[in-house]
């Protein structure tokens, strides 16, 4: 199970981080669209060394470098000017897309894409599925990248999605949308490893 982080800053955010990183998170992707690159830096630099080997960066991956993160996401724009081959020690990790021919199509090696949305978003009012991603998926013929479901994913429909042709579940709305973040990612974790 992977988290995205909020777009924008939250109270006691690199508190609630932290604390899930103590309960044994995998992977956090930093999202924060309006970040300045400075903003960017003084948000990771608050994040314990310990822990950046768990981060993704989506922008100003030139920060990556510096601060010994080698992981990265590529939006759908970014991904038609990377190059084919990654720099040394940093992983082209993770990719967006919105249909599964997109998915099937990938032409680089990443670990995982976020299909989105999935469900109608919790966290971006009126971002629906256009498509039934369920009945789409039977179309998938990319078995070399982790397909992971994003876009309003709850304790209540994790494990239909798992049944269903996802091999994992992205959250962002669940987990900062409410009020014990710590909490409910103890509960969605607790659902997704039952399978």
């Amino acid at each position: 199970m992977i988290i995205i982080t909020n777009p924008f800053a939250i109270s006691n955010e690199i508190k609630i981080i932290h604390s899930l990183f103590e309960e044994g998170l995998s992977f956090l992707h930093i999202r924060k669209p309006d970040f300045s690159e400075a903003e960017m830096e003084s948000l990771l630099l608050k994040i314990g060394l310990e822990y950046y080997n768990r981060l993704v960066l989506h922008s100003h991956h030139q920060l990556a470098k510096n601060l010994d993160i080698n992981q990265l996401h590529f939006s759908e724009k970014e991904r038609n000017s990377i190059p084919v081959k990654p720099l040394k020690s940093i992983k082209y990790h993770s990719t967006s897309i919105h249909t599964i021919d997109n998915f099937n199509a990938l032409k680089h090696s990443f670990e995982y894409a976020f299909l989105s949305p999935i469900f109608p978003s919790i966290s971006k009012p009126n971002y629906t599925p256009k498509n039934n991603h369920f009945e789409r998926v039977k179309e998938r013929s990319n078995f070399d990248t982790r397909l992971v479901a994003l876009g309003g994913i709850t304790a209540e429909n994790i494990q239909y999605t798992l049944e269903n042709g996802f091999d994992d579940v992205a959250l962002l709305g669940t987990i900062w949308n409410c009020k014990n973040p710590v909490k409910k990612y103890i509960k969605c974790r607790k659902i997704a490893q039952s399978f």
